[in-house]
């Protein structure tokens, strides 16, 4: 039995949008063994990385759409309170869209390693990133101090990164970035 031709269309266009995505991955993820000498900062001897604060700003805002989206809005809506409709879904993004803030978070710190005028901006924030490990958890068992500490590290990290030239503006993260993050 023949394809009609509208299916085959549709199968073209998502094969090439997958192999288009696939090599968009792979050229990101490679090793920065190509990038520059390194160069002394605040926090020591580090490796200066290729473009380092387009990096990071893309790595924060990622982190600050998750904690936005998924996180401190759901809150202000009363989502996360007994018995709210909605509940146990809200609580598990939540839970999700932490851990991915934080992975987002830490890979940010690197970049901003990668250049002079990040490191010293946001070497003050790592300790406060480093608490926010066990946070998603909290998230995941309804603890809502959690939000204030994930919604206060993105703002001092946002404002981090305006101050060193770098402005972050909040990129929301589809569900299935919060599910492999």
């Amino acid at each position: 039995m023949p394809v009609p031709p509208i299916r085959l269309r549709r199968l073209a266009v998502a094969l090439a949008l997958c192999c288009a995505l696939l090599a968009g991955t792979a050229a990101c993820s490679g090793d920065d063994s190509g990038t520059a000498a390194a160069t002394p900062t605040a926090t020591g001897s580090v490796e200066k990385q290729k473009f380092a604060k387009t990096r990071f700003v893309a790595n924060a805002g990622l982190a600050a759409g998750a904690t936005y989206q998924w996180i401190v809005k759901p809150y202000r809506q009363g989502r996360f309170a007994k018995g709210a409709d909605g509940r146990t879904a809200a609580l598990i993004k939540a839970g999700l869209a932490g851990t991915f803030a934080y992975n987002r978070l830490k890979a940010a710190t690197r970049n901003a390693q990668g250049d002079p005028t990040l490191a010293r901006a946001v070497a003050p924030l790592t300790a406060g990133i480093d608490a926010l490990k066990g946070l998603p958890s909290k998230l995941r068992q309804g603890d809502s101090s959690a939000v204030g500490a994930f919604d206060d590290i993105i703002g001092k990290v946002k404002g981090a990164g305006k101050d060193a030239g770098a402005e972050v503006k909040d990129q929301v993260p589809s569900t299935s970035q919060l599910a492999s993050g």
